[in-house]
């Protein structure tokens, strides 16, 4: 659309559709990608038929596949951890931070940087958030897996701008008393993390560059 926000005054009594509806008249591309394209609310996710009312933050955001400051972006929230930063993730500072004593395993997941897509050599990868809501999701998402696992602790962490061939751009960390529940909840971790959490990334290639489009989580509403 060529903006990052804007303000908009919008009838009294409308939804989130009449807010699509007025940019999607200004930018009709916006309606032909409609079915893949989720609604925030206040940074949560929303139906296009949710009300809307004065100082509302709408947010139209296309899947995921996805300025920051302070750096890191950061919850602690009693013993777990979820940020966003554009430094690199210090992965056993992070993990040593949340031993209690209590931990049979730490289960760790890094997503690292390859040197290719499909065939293609990949130069770096961008990456792009909305960034208050993907630090709510992402704390969110921490509390859905201590509880699912019965962790001692969970963190959530995310790179953000750029990266180059190597480098570690999300990292998932469960601590549990027992190792299966903590191999399981770092799986799942990174699964609902790519699904859910409003990053964005831009893969560069010796020949050109593309968005990755991912898609949501068949939880996530969308706008078409």
């Amino acid at each position: 659309m060529g903006i990052s926000s804007e303000e908009v005054d919008l009838p009294a009594g409308s939804d989130l559709r009449a807010a699509l509806d007025h940019y999607q008249a200004l930018h009709p591309r916006l309606g032909e990608a409609a079915r893949s394209i989720a609604i925030a609310r206040n940074r949560e996710f929303a139906s296009p038929g949710t009300p809307v009312s004065e100082g509302d933050e709408i947010a139209f955001l296309p899947p995921v596949s996805g300025g920051l400051s302070p750096d890191p972006l950061e919850i602690l929230d009693a013993g777990n951890y979820f940020a966003l930063t554009r430094q690199a993730i210090a992965i056993q500072t992070i993990a040593s931070r949340m031993l209690t004593g209590a931990e049979g395993a730490v289960a760790i997941f890094a997503g690292t940087v390859r040197n290719h897509t499909g065939g293609r050599r990949t130069l770096c990868l961008d990456y792009e958030c909305y960034e208050p809501m993907a630090l709510q999701t992402l704390a969110r998402l921490g509390g859905e897996l201590s509880r699912d696992f019965a962790l001692t602790g969970v963190a959530l962490v995310h790179r953000l701008g750029r990266l180059l061939v190597g480098e570690t751009s999300v990292a998932v960390i469960a601590t549990s008393p027992h190792r299966r529940a903590a191999l399981d909840a770092a799986s799942a971790g990174i699964d609902r993390l790519k699904k859910r959490v409003p990053i964005w990334k831009k893969e560069h290639f010796a020949d050109g560059e593309v968005w990755v489009e991912g898609e949501w989580d068949r939880d996530v509403p969308v706008a078409g």
